[in-house]
């Protein structure tokens, strides 16, 4: 079963919420010491305000520099963290304060950039143990310091890294669907332009030629006018033509199609075998259903495969179409597209059903008649 990815904030805000636990872990041993009488109430009440504080720093500067809001004066907020963190071991080594050191170093690759964050790490790795050190801690922990510095800057850079990856990846999925649309309206107008343009510039041809022979032969202007009707009868039935998506389609063409534009999203689709002998009345409209399973698989889920079946009896033709990655949206959030689609599927005398599967997956489903409906052919 695809698992639900939910929105950027919501995932930014876990990230922040998961990494201020973990940092927490580092404090608990000097606030423990603390609160059972290491020092007075009011130290206990310093210490914890410090702690506080500098843990709303930390999640303010990683969920700006999570949603893209680096600024230069974060900078200052990092200095400032790091400074209140390597002053906090002076409060007493042996409660627990030593493991402060640690706490900037999954901020500095995230605020600064990339060349001078290397730095900034190999300078702390350096300067650690020789602090360390000097405040009496212990061998271990000096070594446990050492090797965190690296690994916690490491691991803060991967986790934003990443975040943002995600991101640009969602965001391409989007802008593939859009340019999917966008090369169908191509598509459309492309055919339109060449039905009418040719049509409607012989049309005034021949409006010229017979307003040529207005006053001289008017059996020349009647056969001009006889013609113009002609070609405008035409050009409406090429129109209708173009807008029923009867010209140069096919349903394996547009399945073909269909499982082009899910593999270039990185969603695994192949295209089923379709017979060539199928009615012709089945293609415009089963076309029609293959166009809109794609849109909706790229805009409205997190699909990762699609599969695409075609049968064909002597009863009829259907097409079933199932992904993974379904949404989580109510029917009403659907859009015009499937209720349009089930209104072309119904006029042409045959059944539609679409919706989630329970199991994850999205279920499109289309079945047409062998023989077409009066007035349908």
């Amino acid at each position: 079963m695809q698992p639900w990815i939910p929105r950027p904030t919501v995932i930014a805000a876990t990230i922040v919420g998961m990494t201020i636990v973990t940092l927490s872990g580092f404090m608990v041993p000097a606030l423990w010491n603390e609160a059972v009488g290491a020092r007075d109430a009011a130290g206990f009440t310093a210490g914890l305000a410090g702690v506080a504080a500098v843990f709303a720093g930390y999640a303010r500067l990683l969920w700006l520099n999570l949603m893209r809001r680096t600024r230069p004066a974060h900078r200052i907020g990092l200095a400032a963290i790091a400074v209140a963190c390597w002053t906090a071991p002076l409060l007493g080594v042996d409660q627990g304060w030593g493991n402060a050191l640690l706490i900037p170093s999954g901020l500095i690759a995230v605020v600064l950039p990339l060349r001078p964050a290397a730095a900034v790490v190999a300078a702390a790795t350096v300067l650690t143990p020789v602090y360390g050190t000097l405040l009496g801690l212990p061998a271990l922990t000096v070594l446990y310091e050492v090797t965190g510095v690296p690994l916690a800057a490491f691991s803060g850079y991967v986790t934003v890294w990443l975040f943002h990856v995600v991101q640009e990846l969602r965001e391409a999925r989007a802008e593939l669907a859009r340019s999917a649309v966008g090369e169908e309206r191509q598509r459309f107008a492309r055919d339109l332009h060449d039905v009418l343009g040719h049509s409607l510039q012989a049309v005034a041809l021949r409006a010229e030629v017979a307003e040529r022979y207005l006053d001289r032969d008017g059996g020349r202007v009647r056969k001009e006018l006889a013609e113009i009707q002609r070609i405008a009868r035409d050009s409406v039935r090429d129109v209708r033509e173009v807008v029923r998506g009867y010209r140069a389609t096919s349903l394996a063409a547009e399945l073909d199609g269909m499982s082009a534009v899910l593999r270039a999203a990185g969603i695994r689709c192949e295209p089923p075998e379709v017979s060539p002998a199928l009615p012709a009345h089945v293609h415009e409209p089963l076309g029609w259903v293959a166009r809109e399973a794609a849109t909706n698989v790229l805009r409205h889920s997190t699909a990762t495969w699609c599969e695409i079946a075609v049968r064909a009896d002597g009863g009829g033709v259907r097409v079933e179409i199932v992904n993974d990655g379904a949404a989580r949206r109510s029917t009403g959030d659907a859009g015009s597209g499937l209720p349009g689609l089930a209104e072309r599927i119904a006029a042409a005398g045959g059944e539609f059903r679409a919706g989630p599967a329970g199991d994850g997956t999205f279920r499109v489903t289309a079945e047409l008649p062998a023989v077409p409906v009066e007035g349908d052919a």
